[in-house]
């Protein structure tokens, strides 16, 4: 899977960078029976410059599989949690994914019909 990383509104830290990847490690091993050409792309920061108090960390991972385009946000106190949260839910989503590859229809189709002549 390639990973691209991307901040907002806060510099990423050696310390960021290592927990995004790690939290990415569960949704690389997903990720793998669609093959290399797998993107993903993780962006994480503050919502706003002026608040103090409340939801004030962003975390969305999009990851681009065949045919599918994943989408998860969270919002979160804190960076970590907001990391883990986004990260779960694109999980959850690549898992219910069962995007049809060629070898999948190949194998439909031959099975389809039900019955083998004997």
């Amino acid at each position: 899977m390639n990973l691209s990383l991307k901040g907002k509104g806060l510099s990423l830290t050696e310390a960021i960078k290592a927990a995004i990847e790690q939290k990415l490690a569960v949704l690389d091993k997903k990720v793998a029976k669609f093959g290399p050409s797998v993107n993903a792309e993780v962006e994480v920061g503050r919502t706003t410059k002026h608040h103090k108090k409340g939801e004030l960390y962003r975390a969305e991972v999009h990851v681009r599989l065949p045919g599918k385009l994943v989408y998860a946000e969270a919002l979160n106190k804190d960076l970590y949690a907001a990391i883990g949260a986004a990260v779960r839910e694109a999980s959850g989503q690549v898992a219910s994914y069962k995007g049809l590859r060629k070898e999948d229809r190949r194998t439909a189709k031959k099975t389809k019909g039900g019955r083998e002549s004997a």
